[in-house]
């Protein structure tokens, strides 16, 4: 894969650019600002993108900012952001445009190395990969007029491991249960979801963004 890292920590940016090298990735460029991110992805149209929330001047939302441009200036570009917090406004915005390839992880849990790589990759094919308590503290929010009120609390536990990246083999460890059984709760959900008679990948962005935004 092709990646931007945009950190103004020069010993995380610099970490970063050498645990994605060392796993075999190619890092385009590596980046301090805001402004900088953006003029890197347009520049070098990257496979994926890891931004730092906070970044200079304000070192308050820059960085989230800067992603949400980055992905109007390139549409769907895929971006991983980093946070030392969960801010559910930052979520939503990256949301918002419902194209997926997009992740939330809080640094504190990017302890695994296999893990952290296994959602960049996720991301970088299109998929959405978000922090649990991210998921959580989202979930706090839904709205009465819940469209996925027609789910099956199992349905419901399914579509939240979904959300937080797993794949239906972890889904079916996770719950031990088969993995056909998860493949059916994945199928009950599309159908009720009205996700009809398209790439599965993207009915299961969808599927997971229905659950985010309600």
């Amino acid at each position: 894969m092709r990646v931007v890292i945009a950190d103004d920590a020069v010993l995380l940016r610099e970490g970063l650019v050498r645990l994605v090298e060392e796993n075999g990735h190619t890092v385009v460029a590596a980046v301090g600002d805001g402004p900088s991110l953006v003029e890197a992805v347009k520049q070098h149209r990257p496979d994926v993108s890891i931004v730092d929330v906070r970044m200079p001047p304000s070192h308050t939302d820059e960085g989230l900012r800067a992603a949400v441009e980055a992905r109007a200036a390139v549409p769907g570009t895929p971006i991983l952001v980093l946070s030392q917090y969960v801010e559910v406004s930052y979520a939503d915005d990256l949301l918002a445009d419902r194209r997926g390839a997009v992740g939330y992880l809080l640094k504190d849990r990017v302890s695994l190395v296999a893990d952290f790589l296994d959602g960049l990759r996720r991301v970088a094919e299109g998929g959405t990969v978000l922090d649990p308590e991210v998921v959580g503290q989202l979930l706090v929010r839904r709205r009465r007029d819940d469209p996925l009120r027609s789910l099956t609390p199992r349905e419901r536990e399914v579509l939240g491991l979904m959300a937080e990246g797993m794949s239906n083999t972890a889904i079916a460890r996770k719950m031990v249960v088969t993995e056909g059984a998860v493949e059916k709760h994945v199928r009950n959900i599309f159908t009720k979801l009205n996700l009809y008679q398209d790439e599965e990948q993207h009915r299961r962005v969808l599927a997971v963004l229905a659950y985010l935004q309600t």
